[in-house]
């Protein structure tokens, strides 16, 4: 996510901090910089250069500031001001104090709009909240279909009527089976066009005006910048959206959108997609995504994570034994499989402050690699997993071939989980110690740690 927006802002900073005082000309051309690398991420024109003007005038005078590097100073400024650019505080779903809260989802075709409906579906759920979905869009070719595929993958029902394509009567329809089974909160997924006609918006409002939604949520791809915008913009400017959702924040888009989407709407984005699969939705922090962009991480993101997913009786349980007695494989597998509840690990690590691109690739994080050391474990027996110092050469021959995997691969588990093991006793003795090389090779990122981050962090 942001991954070359961050690089390139990254190096700018890295280059400022290197003087030991900032000029005004130092300044400026640091400022030049950045309006570079935010036009080059199709960041709106108008909305750079008032940022850019926002900075600027904070910066006057920041090299009077004792105890702080001027340059860290700095990147504290652009913080604010991003974070006040992408909506300057988190906004939730609004919901009705009569319900159902009628929520309706709109956008161009292949923005994810369906897919999404289901994930904010099964966010509520897990919220405790009564949803149905309801399949409105009578035009794609097996929208309906999809719809019923997603709400029975989650467990929750959706309502549809493929006698007819009136889509005001579907959703009126949809609305009152709603009432009857005294749902909380209904979703109502519309049909979509490849771009923006008068037919569909004319049906957008007669919608609109038929259901009264508390919420009119405009998905938007997050991969294509300032057309995002622009259709948007469309959408505010015929139905009054009410917030936006960027899907496919997953993958290394540009930032236009997200930069951009709030200044020119006035609209809150709520939530962003992370991800395919139907858990990968994540409320929208400004704050906490303007430092994801400037390498601060996202601690609060990640604790949420592990809070929601990880079983924290079991993880008191492992941190006292490996208190008392250390870890052996059993509980490294447990710890393990517990990691991968919280999705990706690339992802997780992106949350930590400083960890850049660069790093993630020293890693060589791959996913497959886990599923590996899994197989090789279970492949053990119970007294193997216990006491690993039994793993003598035909024992790890006869491990290799169960689980499938080489006979390296055993032998570099066993040795990496070794150096583990003295490093945990180390680390418990006060000793400290440089982190090992863990199995799933992913040690140290490269052996290096975390740049210092602004504002004196580490």
């Amino acid at each position: 996510m942001f991954d070359e927006l961050t690089d390139k802002l990254e190096q700018t900073f890295a280059r400022l901090r290197g003087k030991g005082t900032l000029t005004e000309a130092d300044i400026k051309e640091g400022l030049r910089e950045v309006r570079r690398v935010l036009l080059e991420a199709d960041v709106n024109f108008a909305l750079t250069r008032e940022f850019l003007e926002r900075v600027e005038k904070a910066a006057v005078g920041v090299n009077q500031l004792k105890g702080v590097n001027p340059a860290q100073q700095l990147v504290k400024i652009v913080y604010d001001e991003l974070t006040a650019m992408l909506g300057e505080r988190q906004e939730g779903l609004k919901l009705g104090t009569i319900p159902p809260t009628v929520v309706m989802m709109v956008g161009l075709q292949g923005s994810g709009k369906t897919t999404t409906a289901g994930k904010l579906a099964r966010k509520l759920k897990g919220e405790g909240r009564q949803v149905r979905l309801v399949a409105a869009d009578v035009y794609r070719p097996a929208a309906i279909d999809q719809l019923e595929t997603v709400g029975g993958q989650i467990g929750v029902p959706v309502y549809a009527n493929r006698a007819t394509q009136d889509v005001v009567r579907i959703a009126r329809e949809g609305i009152e089976e709603s009432k009857r089974a005294r749902d909380r909160v209904v979703i109502v997924d519309t049909a979509g066009r490849l771009q923006i006609d008068a037919d569909m918006m004319a049906e957008l409002k007669r919608l609109k005006e038929a259901v009264r939604p508390e919420e009119i949520l405009f998905v938007a791809d997050g991969m294509t910048g300032q057309e995002a915008v622009r259709i948007a913009q469309g959408f505010n400017d015929a139905l009054g959206v009410t917030g936006v959702i960027l899907t496919k924040m997953d993958g290394d888009a540009r930032g236009g959108a997200a930069l951009s989407i709030y200044g020119v709407t006035k609209k809150p984005i709520k939530y962003i997609g992370v991800g395919e699969k139907l858990d990968a939705l994540e409320d929208f922090h400004p704050d906490r995504m303007a430092g994801r962009i400037l390498q601060q991480g996202d601690i609060l993101t990640l604790v949420e994570k592990a809070q929601g997913l990880v079983n924290e009786e079991e993880a008191k349980r492992l941190e006292k034994k490996m208190r008392k007695e250390g870890m052996d494989l059993e509980d490294f597998l447990t710890a393990m499989k517990q990691m991968q509840r919280l999705g990706p690990l690339e992802n997780l690590l992106k949350l930590l402050p400083g960890v850049n691109s660069s790093m993630l690739k020293q890693a060589k994080i791959d996913p497959k690699r886990m599923k590996h050391l899994e197989a090789i474990i279970t492949s053990m027996t119970p007294k193997e997993r216990k006491h690993p110092d039994l793993m003598n050469g035909s024992r790890r021959l006869r491990v290799a071939k169960g689980s499938g995997r080489p006979v390296q691969e055993v032998n570099a588990l066993l040795d990496q989980f070794r150096q583990m093991q003295k490093m945990m006793k180390k680390m418990a003795a006060g000793g400290g110690g440089r982190p090992p090389q863990f199995p799933g090779g992913m040690g140290g990122f490269g052996g290096g740690m975390p740049p210092r981050l602004p504002f004196g962090r580490r």
